[in-house]
């Protein structure tokens, strides 16, 4: 009787065996099987999320086939409390496995919406709404559109949502100290007081990444610490020679240079122009810092400059003034400054512009004259054509 008990107890402990080892073999399977996603998808795992929730989200959006058994395999491969904050694509078809292997790796998040503030002259900003497909890299525009102007509903809908979203802030080059700091307060994404207006030419142009609710006054500080770098960068490198005491000058200059080309291969020839002047004991004569006296960097002036405001004694109008104005007159970026250090050698010492988007330049006054009538004819001509 015992034999047979105890046979009958050893034929069940190994099919309770045979059964395991099955329940595991297909366990294993099934997590390492193609998954149920037939088509890419953005996942976020929130900061400080258990392995619970994010496998009961993954089941929920159709990325795991069980939410227990993307459990049980995260803690058996010891990757259960490893979970990284973020946005990422799950690819279509992508088993467990590997879907365990994205929310654990970190990296970059990737995003399927991005919101892009491009600060303006005005003081304002214009977001661009985009999407990317998932699965692609392709880029929908879904909208561009200024807050004053309204805000889109397909926005709207997102940030109520709560939908995850990856904010950009777009400093170009060449804005004010007040039209940065007037375009962050205008965007509703950011968040905190702004203390006081930087000083002019302090903030580093660039495009950054934040999150909603980012603090403006955290990124004025990095945007100054930045410019600080740069500055104290390219005047270590300048070169020997030039008639600027100090890098406060050489970012003045450089402001000047900013705001008179937008074209990247000019910006070298026109500091040359501005350094050969300055050595000569010539007065600048550049309209923009006409316009920063008028302005005070505030908003645009709207207009072409007249006559009298040219003949004007103002400690910015370098018509009047010998030298450099006392103070930047916008925020120049990396290559603006370094042209200001090192310009190219050259005998220049005019430039207008020439009807392209760049600047006819020349070594005499006669060369001069002759391309400022070319540039008055292109005036008129565009003055007909608009008409």
């Amino acid at each position: 009787m015992w034999k047979s008990v105890a046979a009958n107890g050893m034929s069940f402990l190994i099919i309770v065996f045979i059964a395991v080892a099955g329940a595991i073999a297909w366990g294993q399977r099934e997590f390492r099987a193609p998954g149920p996603l037939t088509e890419a998808t953005f996942f976020e795992v929130p900061r400080g999320a258990s392995l619970r929730r994010i496998s009961d989200d993954l089941a929920e959006v159709g990325a795991v086939s069980s939410a227990v058994l993307f459990r049980v395999g995260a803690d058996y491969a010891g990757m259960g409390d490893q979970l990284r904050f973020g946005t990422y694509e799950i690819p279509a078809g992508a088993s467990m496995e590997e879907v365990l292997a994205i929310v654990t790796a970190g990296g970059p998040s990737r995003f399927r919406y991005t919101a892009t503030y491009v600060l303006r002259l005005s003081g304002t900003g214009e977001l661009r709404l985009r999407e990317r497909v998932p699965g692609t890299e392709e880029i929908l525009e879904l909208a561009d559109f200024a807050y004053e102007d309204g805000v889109p509903e397909v926005y709207s809908e997102l940030v109520e949502s709560g939908t995850p979203m990856v904010y950009r802030v777009s400093v170009p080059e060449g804005l004010t100290s007040w039209q940065i700091v007037e375009g962050l307060r205008a965007a509703e994404f950011l968040s905190g007081e702004i203390a006081e207006v930087p000083p002019e030419g302090m903030l580093a142009p660039d495009t950054v990444e934040v999150q909603r609710g980012a603090d403006r006054q955290e990124l004025l500080d990095a945007m100054q610490a930045a410019q600080e770098e740069i500055l104290a960068e390219a005047w270590a490198e300048r070169q020997d020679g030039l008639p600027l005491t100090s890098p406060e000058e050489a970012l003045i200059l450089a402001s000047i240079i900013e705001k008179e080309t937008s074209v990247p291969d000019e910006r070298r020839q026109v500091s040359s122009v501005f350094v050969n002047r300055l050595n000569r004991g010539m007065r600048l004569q550049t309209d923009p810092t006409v316009i920063y006296g008028l302005t005070e960097g505030r908003g645009i002036l709207g207009r072409g400059l007249r006559a009298s405001e040219l003949r004007a004694e103002t400690p910015y109008n370098t018509y009047v003034i010998s030298g450099l104005p006392p103070t930047p007159i916008a925020n120049p970026g990396r290559a603006a400054i370094e042209a200001a250090v090192n310009p190219d050698d050259t005998p220049l010492l005019f430039f207008v512009a020439d009807g392209t988007g760049g600047h006819a330049f020349a070594e005499t006054l006669e060369e001069h004259n002759r391309n400022v009538a070319r540039w008055r004819q292109i005036e008129a001509e565009q003055g007909a054509a608009g008409q």
